[in-house]
């Protein structure tokens, strides 16, 4: 597995201090981001998801806690928009240049407006992935925020 990815590049660039995990990527999981906090031995809360939306047709990221499911309406609303939908799995793919399961909110090929769970600031060390299947970073969540230039809502 390369352990340099648009993400790692990203992250460096950002000066963003992390630490790169890897664990055995199962892509028939009804969950992915719950089979990737169990394989590396943490609470669900601490390993982030990125997902891929729409707010009135515009591309944006959410990022929140794997056990949890991003309330639409509360996602529009950050953004400044009236409805949100997921962005279908191919427009996820060609917009960010990652496979869906590795999806990353760093490094994508186009920079998009970014939302943050706020319940992720509740942690020291969140991990997040790293921009292929099987790969996490494990960094601050205030670097995650800075970095991405992330506005920090409720999502859920």
């Amino acid at each position: 597995m390369a352990k340099t990815t648009p993400a790692t590049l990203a992250l460096d660039k950002a000066g963003v201090a992390y630490e790169l995990h890897t664990y055995d990527y199962d892509p028939d999981a009804p969950r992915v981001g719950l089979q990737a906090a169990e394989s590396l031995g943490v609470a669900p809360d601490q390993v982030l998801k990125t997902l891929m939306a729409q707010v009135d047709g515009k591309p944006v990221c959410a990022v929140l806690a794997s056990d949890q499911e991003v309330a639409m309406k509360k996602l529009a609303a950050a953004v400044g928009g009236k409805t949100a939908q997921m962005m279908k799995p191919a427009d996820a793919e060609r917009i960010t240049g990652y496979r869906v399961g590795g999806v990353s909110p760093f490094g994508q090929k186009r920079a998009v407006p970014t939302v943050i769970d706020e319940a992720a600031l509740a942690h020291e060390k969140v991990f997040i992935n790293g921009g292929q299947r099987g790969l996490q970073a494990r960094l601050a969540p205030s670097d995650l925020v800075t970095a991405l230039h992330a506005k920090v809502v409720a999502l859920t």
